[in-house]
């Protein structure tokens, strides 16, 4: 199939650049073909964000976006930031960055299904449960892509429901993947896209949906904190939103670049639920879903190139979050905005991010994240000094260094004995995939591959003590033992998709690639 554009990924920056593709061609009355390409069974299914919203770009992007009946109800009204210590927290300033007047607190899979309706009715072309699995080239320009075969079985052979993959052509292909997406990872190899920036790093963000009694619920109220239960030198910290009716969001995120092999981030998220400022507004509430993904955190150093010949990279395949402020979603639907205006005017895509707001945004908080390497103390310290005396204009840029360099040998560290699940305020890690609504054909090939399988066991158990099995915020790494020894059973079907293996593995022998179209997570309110 032949197409002017093709779009990877219809989240945020996928969907906007597809509106603003349409709405220039309905302006300037030059038709334009556009697809939009969905690894997820259904537009918003593989979406999970906090979420609190900044309106900036969906203003410039659709401003009667009230009048359509955009799911955005919640305003913030109110918010706090915490330091917590295992028994008592302590109330703190709230940092500019984080202060959200004019602020929604959303449900981001709601919004994309609603951004998607805006496409279609603008005539995009949506292929949800189609995954993109590779790339077309012609004299080493890109010209779209191809989409994976379904109906497989696990040894390569085609079942009774064989559909072969498809190639889809288009003169420009915007990459929209997301957080280490698996073709953009390609991309940045094979056109050395990071070849003049630092390496991107990265944080992995666990959360829950609640529903809790009327009488606790405030609507609008946004809580942030750092501390406990995580140490001083291991960056990270939670979001509590209340929104909708009785809902509540709430979420941990861990900074990929923690050093023990025996900490694990669900575990650490599980126990930050029973300190005594958070497990009141939960004991008497409901979990309802729960999710997880890994978070762009590099920042400006850590931008790649974002052009290449014949496409694009935009949103948080690129990496725009704005990490001090805890937001991307802006960010991400202005990128694809650029992208679109960039396109269809001939104009350099990269210059014009630089130029935008996007640009301004993230230079000014460049060093505020890679601050935190010298400690939690310190780091808040510098970020004060940063944002209140520099205001970001500081003459230095600090730098980042790859994740997975990180980890410390586990003779080295310090074991992590982590408290039992109480099933009322915490839970077993399996009951909480359950929540992910995943669904997979398990006789499918495994979508996990090693490099090396001998190093799962030569350095990761020898040297690591298999970090995996506690990273992976869905149980999918297990050491098992037969009469040849320990070995690594990979669990494909409970994975949902967070990238986090791909990124903190320690020789970075995991590489995540697309499972059959449509398989995955079935997040409802992410």
């Amino acid at each position: 199939m032949d197409f002017d554009i093709i779009i990877v990924g219809a989240g945020p920056a996928g969907l906007s650049a597809a509106i603003r593709l349409a709405q220039l061609s309905q302006q300037h009355n030059k038709p334009l073909s556009i697809a939009v390409i969905e690894k997820g069974e259904s537009v918003g299914s593989h979406i999970i964000s906090g979420a609190v919203f900044e309106p900036r770009a969906l203003n410039e992007l659709i401003p009667d976006w009230l009048a359509r009946q955009a799911p955005i109800h919640t305003p913030v009204t109110h918010g706090q930031f915490l330091f917590l210590t295992e028994k008592k927290s302590f109330r703190l300033p709230v940092p500019s960055p984080l202060r959200n007047d004019g602020n929604y607190i959303i449900s981001l899979s709601q919004f994309c299904r609603w951004l998607a309706e805006q496409a279609e009715s603008l005539g995009v072309q949506i292929f949800p449960g189609f995954a993109a699995t590779d790339i077309i080239y012609e004299d080493n320009r890109i010209c779209g892509i191809m989409t994976g075969d379904k109906g497989i079985d696990k040894n390569g052979q085609p079942t009774a429901r064989y559909q072969p993959g498809m190639a889809l052509r288009a003169k420009h292909t915007l990459f929209a993947e997301g957080c280490r997406g698996s073709l953009t990872k390609k991309l940045i190899e094979k056109f050395e896209l990071q070849k003049n920036c630092d390496p991107q790093t990265y944080g992995l963000g666990i959360k829950e949906i609640w529903e809790i009694p009327e009488e606790l619920h405030q609507s609008g109220s946004v809580m942030h904190s750092v501390g406990w239960p995580l140490n001083q030198k291991t960056y990270g910290g939670s979001f509590v939103y209340q929104f909708e009716k009785n809902l509540v969001s709430i979420g941990f995120v861990v900074g990929l670049d923690y050093q023990n092999p025996y900490l694990n981030p669900y575990e650490e998220f599980q126990r930050f639920k029973t300190h005594p400022a958070i497990a009141p507004l939960l004991k008497n509430g409901k979990r309802i879903e729960y999710g997880a993904r890994a978070i762009n955190e590099g920042g400006w150093q850590s931008i790649p190139q974002l052009f290449f010949p014949g496409g694009l990279l935009i949103g948080c395949a690129a990496g725009f979050v704005n990490v001090p402020k805890i937001k991307g979603i802006h960010n991400a639907m202005k990128s694809g905005m650029i992208a679109a205006e960039s396109l269809f005017s001939s104009q350099d895509y990269e210059k014009n991010i630089q130029k935008s707001w996007i640009g301004e945004e993230l230079y000014r908080v460049r060093n505020i994240r890679p601050a935190m390497k010298w400690g939690l103390f310190l780091g808040l310290i510098y970020s004060a000094v940063d944002t209140y005396i520099f205001r970001g204009k500081a003459p230095w840029t600090f730098h980042n260094q790859a994740d997975y360099n990180s980890l410390k040998l586990s003779d080295q560290s310090e074991k992590m004995i982590y408290p039992k699940h109480d099933n009322l305020l915490t839970f077993d890690l399996l009951s909480s995939v359950y929540l992910t609504h995943s669904h997979y054909d398990e006789n499918q090939p495994c979508h996990l591959k090693l490099k090396d399988p001998a190093r799962a066991i030569e350095v990761n158990l020898k040297c690591y003590d298999s970090p995996e099995q506690r990273y992976c915020p869905a149980g999918v790494y297990e050491i098992l033992n037969n009469e040849k020894g320990p070995y690594l059973q990979i669990n494909a079907a409970n994975c949902i998709h967070c990238k986090a293996c791909d990124i903190k593995d320690p020789t970075q022998n995991i590489t995540w690639t697309p499972p059959e179209g449509g398989s995955g997570p079935g997040y409802m309110l992410m």
